[in-house]
């Protein structure tokens, strides 16, 4: 009898997530991950007990990845940085992204609140300078908020034609701008207009 294959933890993940990648993540199943490896799935077993323990490390891959794309936009303005990961991310891992953020489910729960994260990135932001960590939540929500929607729009192809990538760049910029104008009239005890 031939020796069983084995496959690192990291293997079984990859071939899992990649699956994600084109079906989500309901698309994950241990015999569908045998397959992709060219194994039984008795390797699989041997790494994790149920699908749902795989599901989840598949998970904690897309967040990681989600958080390298953060760090390669470094463009010296954080709060630019954020939106625009979020859009590459719902561009180029579209099935993930509506899956994960479209559809209810149990296993982002575990990834925590990066909200503290977040504002602590934006208080590094100039455009951002002078504002109150709760004013910057408030910023960070209302751009989530049009973000989601932005990605979303850009995840199912609904936006028009000859809305590059410039384009929504541009987009989230200008809406960031207005938002964080505001933010710093209404500080200034104006009101925007």
């Amino acid at each position: 009898m031939a020796p069983k294959t084995k496959f690192t933890k990291d293997q079984i993940i990859d071939a899992a997530f990649e699956i994600a990648r084109k079906e989500g993540i309901k698309g994950i199943t241990i015999r569908k991950v045998a397959e992709k490896l060219g194994s039984s799935i008795a390797p699989i077993y041997v790494n994790f007990k149920e699908v749902d323990e795989l599901i989840r490390e598949v998970v904690k891959k897309t967040s990681a990845i989600s958080k390298q794309l953060l760090m390669e936009q470094n463009t010296g303005h954080p709060f630019y940085d954020i939106g625009a990961a979020s859009l590459r991310f719902a561009k180029e891992y579209s099935v993930l992204y509506r899956d994960l953020v479209m559809n209810k489910n149990d296993y982002m729960s575990d990834q925590g609140n990066e909200t503290g994260t977040l504002v602590e990135m934006m208080k590094q932001d100039p455009g951002l300078a002078g504002l109150a960590d709760e004013e910057l939540m408030t910023i960070l929500l209302k751009m989530q908020i049009f973000q989601t929607g932005l990605s979303v729009m850009m995840a199912n192809g609904l936006l028009p034609e000859d809305f590059d990538e410039g384009k929504t760049v541009r987009l989230l910029q200008e809406t960031g701008g207005d938002i964080i104008a505001a933010a710093q009239m209404r500080k200034t005890g104006g009101e925007p207009t």
